[in-house]
């Protein structure tokens, strides 16, 4: 015994954290009556049948051997009221299979309802595109250039984004019906450069405090590479770390400049600003894009979720027409991993969302890792805000395990929304990679291990090619909170955890009924929409916040991005939320505010604090007193 006692005293110790690292399991009796509180009824998007589809891109020739991880994403989905009938019931799609982007009236009542119109497809033709180099891979909904009608942002791999500004009824081929179609539509390059971009995220965030709209591309892969070029030469860069990888795509922080007409046509610009960040900063393998206000000056930080390496949260410091920001990192303790630290992590990002968790007046932050049990098994992140001043640290503490939202899977988009109005929110992740038949799992396992010298050069990789399954068969994850105060995955008894490697989560009250719909995006398979027909366990509270677009103008407005919202319950509590301009990885919400407000009753005044900017970049607060119920509110 005494030869053997430290060995047996080892397994002792591993036996033990075993027993507390395994997930709680919830009752029975707990885990029906949850499951009861929703109901989602589920309804395909069109594949549009009558193009070429295909399962797989063609890459560059250096990465054929990785060509399913190469194509694993470009699946995306927005949620926008885009005909002005007053419901966030439009969308936009980017379908891999075909590489359109569909625009489209969600099938609120599947398809066999009368359509408003029928969904079209968005001429990518019409500017500089090659369908053998470039690839959509995903879209914003606003109004870019300010005039009353709501535009969108097209971004790939291969090209920078251009923007489809929507015309004026008079100025479309279709003036004779009050349809929607491609027509309403014109394209525009947003600025004069014409580069190689690799874009995975972009979200609209007024970075200046100038009063318009800018933009924020993620960009993945390194700028001016070739990845989908089939027919270059030499050879293209991996990742030059597992953990810490610096060599990825450039982040752009477009500018906005001027919005014109040309020819009868609306024209927009936008400048690259200088952020003056350092290029470990600025190149990091960028997933996902977040923009949301922690100190209450009405200035977006920026949150960048990235693949193989530490995440970033930049607070904004900038001034009209002048960029700046200081880069927080959290602070470490004892207890804590490094890799739960705030800025230090080396996971693999994939996911961003901001949201008052709890419930304290204070904006938290959900990020999805992989987390793929007896695998890449980190955790998700759930940085919880503890109140203290923006100044040399990020004010967060991980509270993932503590939650119970620490584990699910190879996670994606993720969201955290009160889907059953009890004023709880709930947490939803897009799960899944690559779908086939063969388990590449222990070869991944093996890149995980192999030298970072090695890991730069496509050669030196496994072959993972169409066929090749890593998590393609997790279903997405669907998290409640329980009695103890944790959540756990309900995704398997309310009908949500078909295996369907998900990419992107878009939610919006699309029939105006008061509970959140939403939308998802599929890689390489059908995309769908999902009406929620769930028992409401209480009331709730809709806001629409729009900004005249132009000050002699009143009767044109559009959603007054980066706005914030405090309400205040009659039991004193405070809760906080914004109108977000497209944060997350391939989903993008409608531009709305929205409470799940609980046992409150109809006639209840509720005392609403709004804080916005107006087109002169000028801050306000005003207090409103409000009923449960949709509301749109003009500032200004």
């Amino acid at each position: 015994m005494q030869k053997y006692a430290t060995r047996l005293a080892a397994l002792a110790l591993v036996a033990l954290c075993l027993v507390f690292a395994q997930p709680r399991e919830i009752s029975k009796g707990e885990c029906r009556r949850l499951a009861e509180q929703f109901r989602f009824l589920k309804f395909p998007l069109p594949d549009f049948a009558n193009y070429p589809h295909k399962s797989v891109r063609k890459v560059h020739p250096s990465l054929s051997r990785l060509s399913a991880w190469v194509s694993a994403t470009g699946a995306a989905i927005a949620l926008a009221d885009l005909d002005n009938d007053g419901l966030p019931n439009d969308y936009c799609q980017v379908d891999p299979r075909t590489d359109l982007v569909i625009v489209g009236p969600v099938p609120i009542d599947g398809a066999s309802s009368k359509k408003r119109y029928e969904p079209f497809i968005l001429n990518l033709d019409s500017l500089s595109y090659s369908h053998d180099t470039m690839a959509p891979t995903g879209s914003l909904i606003g109004d870019i250039n300010e005039d009353g009608l709501m535009d969108i942002v097209v971004y790939f791999w291969g090209r920078q984004p251009m923007a489809f500004l929507q015309l004026p009824k008079s100025q479309s081929l279709n003036s004779q019906t009050s349809e929607l179609s491609a027509s309403n539509f014109s394209a525009c390059e947003i600025i004069p450069t014409k580069e190689r971009w690799y874009t995975d995220s972009a979200v609209l965030a007024d970075l200046d405090g100038d009063g318009h709209q800018d933009l924020v591309v993620g960009n993945y892969c390194p700028d001016g590479s070739r990845i989908l070029d089939s027919k270059a030469s030499g050879t293209e860069q991996m990742y030059d770390s597992i953990s810490r990888a610096f060599n990825g795509g450039n982040k752009h922080f477009l500018l906005f400049q001027n919005a014109e007409t040309k020819d009868g046509k609306p024209q927009v610009s936008f400048r690259d600003a200088d952020s003056g960040l350092d290029k470990d900063v600025l190149c990091g393998w960028t997933t996902a894009l977040a923009a949301f206000d922690l100190d209450n000056d009405q200035l977006p930080e920026i949150y960048l979720a990235n693949d193989v390496g530490p995440d970033r949260l930049l607070h904004n410091l900038s001034t009209k027409g002048h960029l700046q920001f200081a880069l927080l990192e959290g602070k470490r303790d004892f207890s804590t991993p490094k890799s739960c630290v705030l800025g230090k992590d080396s996971f693999k990002g994939m996911g961003v969302e901001a949201c008052d968790l709890n419930s304290d007046g204070k904006l938290d932050i959900y990020v999805s890792n992989i987390a793929s049990q007896y695998k890449f098994l980190e955790n998700h992140f759930v940085w919880l805000n503890n109140g203290k001043p923006l100044a040399n640290s990020a004010p967060f503490v991980e509270s993932s395990n503590k939650l119970g939202l620490a584990q699910s899977g190879w996670a994606w988009d993720c969201r955290l929304a009160d889907l059953n109005c009890d004023g709880i929110p709930e947490a939803m992740q897009a799960l899944g990679f690559i779908k086939g038949k063969i388990n590449r799992w222990p070869e991944l396992q093996a890149v995980g291990s192999v030298n970072d010298q090695m890991v730069r050069n496509p050669r030196y990789w496994p072959s993972f090619q169409p066929g090749a399954d890593i998590s393609g068969q997790e279903g997405n994850a669907f998290f409640v909170k329980a009695s103890d105060g944790r959540y756990y995955n309900l995704a398997d008894v309310i009908g949500l955890s078909q295996p369907m490697c998900s990419r992107g989560i878009a939610l919006a009250d699309c029939d105006g009924d008061g509970d959140l719909d939403f939308a998802l995006a599929n890689q390489w398979e059908t995309s769908y929409f999902f009406r929620n027909d769930s028992p409401r366990q209480g009331n709730y509270l809709g806001v629409k916040l729009v900004l005249p677009c132009e000050k002699d103008t009143l009767d044109k407005t559009c959603p007054a991005i980066g706005a914030q919202a405090i309400l205040t319950l009659p039991d004193g509590k405070r809760t906080i939320a914004q109108i977000d301009g497209g944060s997350g990885h391939a989903g993008k919400r409608s531009q709305d505010i929205y409470f799940g407000l609980g046992q409150i009753a109809n006639q209840t005044n509720l005392d609403l604090e709004i804080a916005w900017r107006d087109r002169h970049g000028l801050k306000h607060k005003q207090k409103f007193t409000v009923k449960p119920g949709w509301h749109t509110i003009k500032l200004g």
